[in-house]
C-alpha cells in the first residue's frame, strides 16, 4: 500500500518543478493550503444536502406542484407475469417481432396483448410529471443559489478580473474559507446526486448519469488536490450560469406555460452559447493554456488538466449543436418541443455525457 500511495502521489506528476509535498505541508501560522483530506468533509455534507432535498421536495416543491395543478398521472399497471417480467428486467424492455412472437406462443397470448404488457410495464418506470417538476424545482433552487454565491465570491476575487492571478505564486496560494465552501458544496452536491440515483426511479440514462457524476467528482477533486482552485472556481461559475435557466424552462414546461418555457429556453440557449463557445475558450482556456505556461510552465498534471478541459470544450460544441437544432425546430414548429428537448442540464446537459467532465466541471 505504501508503494501504491507513493506512486499515486508522485510529486513529479502533481506539482511544478522544484516543488514538493513537504513544501506545502507546513505553511505559516494562519495559512492553509488545500489537502486531500479536506475532500472527505463533502461526504457528510452530501448526506445533508440529500436530506434537505427530500424535505424540500415534499414540503415546498410538492405544494407548488399542487398549486399549479400538476398531479401524479395514474398509469395503468401491467398485470403480474413472471415470464414477461424476467424478459423485461434481464433481456429487453422493447422486444422485437421475433421475441414477441415467441412470447405470444409461450403464453398463448395475442401478440398485441404482449406488446401492450411491455408498454404498460415501461410506463410504470417512467417518473410522473409531478415527480419531474419537484426534482427540477430542487435543482433550480440549488443551481440558482450556488450561482449567486459563486458570483458574489468571485466578484471580490482578483482572479475574476485578471486571470493571471490564478497562477501568481502557484502552488503557494492560500485556501480562503469562501473558496473552500464553494468547492466543497459543489462537490457535495454531485455526491448527493450519486446517492439519489439509487433511490430515485431508475431511468434509462442511469449509467450515463452515473459516469457523468463520477467524472465531475473526479475533476473537482483533482483540481482541489492540485490547488487549481482559482481557475476551477471560474470554470464552475461559467457552467453554473445557464443551468438554473434550463431548470426554469423545464418547470414552465411541466406546468404547461408554453410561452414562458419558449422564452426561458431561448434565454438559456443564448447564455449557453455565450459561456460555452466564447467565454470558456477565450477566457478560461486562454489562461489555463497560455498564461499558466508563461507564469509557471507545464508539468504532467498540467497537461492532464488542460487535456480534460479541451475535451470538455469539444463536448460544449456538440451540446451547442444539439441545442441549436432544437431551437431551429422550435422556430419551425412555433414552440419548444416538450420534455425530450429540455434534457440537457447540470445533470442533464451535463445527460449527454451530458456539466461533466463538466462540472468539474459541470457539464
Amino acid at each position: 500500500m505504501a508503494a501504491l500511495s507513493a506512486w499515486f502521489w508522485n510529486e513529479r506528476f502533481w506539482l511544478p518543478h522544484n516543488v514538493t509535498w513537504a513544501d506545502l505541508a507546513d505553511p505559516a501560522p494562519g495559512v492553509e493550503y488545500p489537502k486531500a483530506g479536506h475532500l472527505l468533509s463533502a461526504l457528510p455534507l452530501a448526506l445533508g444536502i440529500f436530506a434537505v432535498r427530500i424535505v424540500f421536495e415534499r414540503c415546498i416543491a410538492g405544494p407548488c406542484a399542487s398549486l399549479l395543478q400538476i398531479q401524479t398521472e395514474l398509469s395503468r399497471r401491467a398485470q403480474p407475469n413472471a415470464v414477461l417480467e424476467k424478459v423485461f428486467t434481464s433481456i429487453t424492455k422493447s422486444p422485437d417481432s421475433r421475441h414477441l412472437e415467441g412470447l405470444s406462443k409461450q403464453l398463448d397470448w395475442d401478440v398485441r396483448k404482449v406488446q401492450r404488457w411491455f408498454r404498460q410495464r415501461r410506463n410504470q418506470d417512467k417518473p410522473s410529471t409531478r415527480t419531474k417538476f419537484c426534482e427540477s424545482m430542487w435543482r433550480f433552487t440549488f443551481y440558482l443559489c450556488i450561482f449567486m454565491y459563486g458570483i458574489r465570491f468571485l466578484w471580490q476575487s482578483p482572479w475574476m478580473w485578471d486571470t493571471r492571478h490564478c497562477w501568481y505564486n502557484y502552488p503557494y496560494q492560500v485556501l480562503t474559507s469562501g473558496l473552500y465552501y464553494y468547492y466543497i458544496t459543489e462537490l457535495a452536491f454531485y455526491w448527493s446526486l450519486m446517492f439519489s440515483q439509487f433511490t430515485d426511479i431508475k431511468r434509462k440514462d442511469f449509467l450515463i448519469m452515473f459516469v457523468h457524476h463520477l467524472a465531475t467528482i473526479s475533476l473537482i477533486s483533482f483540481s482541489y488536490v492540485n490547488n487549481m482552485l482559482r481557475v476551477g472556481s471560474l470554470v464552475m461559475c461559467v457552467h453554473d450560469t445557464s443551468d438554473f435557466l434550463l431548470e426554469a424552462a423545464k418547470l414552465a414546461n411541466y406546468a404547461k406555460y408554453q410561452r414562458l418555457c419558449d422564452f426561458l429556453f431561448v434565454v438559456f440557449s443564448m447564455i449557453f452559447f455565450g459561456t460555452r463557445l466564447i467565454i470558456f475558450p477565450f477566457w478560461i482556456l486562454n489562461t489555463t493554456l497560455f498564461e499558466s505556461w508563461e507564469i509557471i510552465g507545464p508539468y504532467p498534471s498540467w497537461w492532464l488538466f488542460n487535456s480534460l478541459l479541451l475535451v470538455l470544450q469539444v463536448l460544449h460544441i456538440i451540446w451547442s449543436y444539439l441545442i441549436a437544432r432544437i431551437a431551429s425546430k422550435a422556430i419551425m414548429r412555433g414552440k419548444v418541443p416538450s420534455d425530450a428537448m429540455l434534457h440537457f442540464s447540470k445533470s442533464d446537459e451535463e445527460t449527454n455525457s451530458s456539466r461533466s467532465l463538466s462540472g468539474g466541471f459541470c457539464f
